[in-house]
């Protein structure tokens, strides 16, 4: 398909868009170029990553025979590929964590179809970041025109894009889609400081003059709280030195609990170690995944990824794991698999706003036996560790969970996208989005006034 490009930079261009049926037939060169040019430092989103999309159709994983029919667009001037996105076409809404349900369900009930849809986002990872990947502004606004465009044509209900970064919002918000936001929960590895004189600019370690009230930010920023430290009598923030000084930022109770909840794994005779890229062992591969699996059967689902969808991690992006087993007696019992974007730390424990920030991503988990607290000391306080002593910026902690704010996790804003094609629904759920923006933004400031710091003393 052929159009005359009327946009931006590239105005005077024609473009072409081709539509293809996997990610096989999309150059992987180019696709990961692209993604590098959507990162400050040019680090490549794990997610995102062509190797990641092909492992999710060529193990099974994501695939027509799943609901998952790809659709890769890509756009072109001449032979450079310009801007690009991976499209699935959806005969469900499950893996997706943007509930959209009761909008089918409105569809059915008027005897409309609401699937097939098109879906703008990596498979059962609800991660934001980059979607529609682009070499400027103009060009992903373009792209979304075109994703519209597309979707009329093959006359699909609706176009949704979901976890997105910034830049892809302000695309979005140009094609006039409906913005629609939810909440997740963030740590970052900021020690703040406290000023003591407003004259003077003396700042005092946190844990020696008490704490900040911390705000929570959006989703893709360095730190997802305490951005207006300026405004707030503070002064520039510090990685934390190890668990302790992180510990020490928290509130007594939470500090308390957190030790009492450690301290019962340890007694319960677990003990841990952790492996990184290379060094994950097939054996532990396969261990992780019985426990992954588990976690699935334990709850009446299979589960959506296959074994060799993490072989083919293993094979082609094992920089991008790390893996936690948990042992006792000398026998594993629980893993937790954590993704990583390798950070670009100038020294031991320095970063700053230059810096590629580093950022973990809890991922899966899963137990052979029952050890009380073993959950979160796998999933949480083990990565935050880790994060701590190699310099990394952020741990995402996944989709939901209010339960994450008791462990130092703080709210932070996600963003989805939404196209209809049928205007009263688009025009309903239109409404229904304002009024559920307002009901998140209620939820925002009472998780605020619930955050787990020391609070600053008037």
């Amino acid at each position: 398909m052929k159009k005359k490009n009327t946009v931006g930079a590239v105005a005077e261009n024609d473009y072409v868009i081709r539509v293809l049926d996997s990610p096989g037939q999309v150059d992987a060169v180019g696709w990961n170029a692209l993604l590098a040019l959507q990162e400050s430092g040019g680090e490549l989103n794990p997610f995102m990553r062509h190797e990641y999309l092909a492992a999710m159709f060529e193990s099974g994983s994501a695939t027509p025979a799943t609901g998952w029919t790809p659709r890769f667009v890509t756009l072109w001037e001449g032979s450079q590929l310009t801007g690009a996105c991976a499209l699935y076409l959806k005969n469900h809404s499950y893996g997706e964590y943007v509930f959209d349900h009761a909008w089918a369900n409105a569809y059915h009930q008027h005897g409309l179809l609401y699937y097939p849809k098109a879906l703008v986002a990596p498979p059962f990872t609800p991660v934001p970041g980059p979607r529609l990947l682009a070499r400027d502004a103009a060009t992903r606004t373009l792209l979304v025109q075109a994703l519209v465009a597309w979707c009329g044509e093959e006359e699909l209900s609706s176009l949704h894009l979901l976890f997105t970064s910034d830049a892809d919002v302000a695309a979005c918000e140009e094609a006039g889609l409906m913005l629609r936001h939810n909440v997740q929960f963030h740590w970052s590895n900021r020690a703040p400081t406290l000023v003591t004189s407003c004259t003077s600019g003396v700042a005092l370690p946190l844990a020696q003059e008490g704490a900040l009230r911390l705000r929570p930010g959006r989703a893709g920023s360095a730190a997802p709280a305490g951005e207006d430290a300026a405004t707030n009598g503070l002064a520039s923030t510090r990685p934390f030195r190890d668990f302790d000084d992180f510990l020490m930022s928290l509130s007594h109770d939470k500090r308390k609990k957190i030790r009492q909840e450690r301290r019962k794994v340890l007694d319960a005779g677990v003990r841990f170690r952790w492996s990184l890229g290379k060094n994950i062992s097939t054996s532990d591969w396969d261990f992780f995944y019985s426990c992954y699996e588990r976690t699935y059967f334990e709850h009446g689902n299979a589960p959506y990824l296959s074994r060799d969808f993490f072989q083919r991690m293993q094979d082609t992006m094992p920089e991008n794991w790390l893996l936690f087993v948990a042992e006792r007696n000398g026998r594993p019992i629980a893993t937790s698999l954590i993704a990583v974007r390798p950070n670009g730390v100038r020294a031991a424990g320095q970063f700053d706003a230059q810096t590629t920030a580093g950022i973990a991503y809890g991922r899966y988990w899963g137990a052979i036996e029952r050890v009380d607290c073993l959950h979160f000391e796998a999933c949480y306080y083990q990565p935050l560790q880790w994060c701590i002593e190699h310099g990394y910026q952020r741990f995402e902690g996944g989709a939901q969970g209010e339960h994450k704010m008791a462990r130092a996790l703080l709210p932070v804003k996600t963003t989805s996208a939404h196209w209809l094609a049928h205007p009263a629904f688009a025009d309903a759920v239109e409404r229904f989005l304002e009024r559920e923006g307002e009901g998140i933004a209620g939820y925002m400031e009472e998780l605020e006034r619930r955050n787990p710091f020391r609070q600053v003393r008037p």
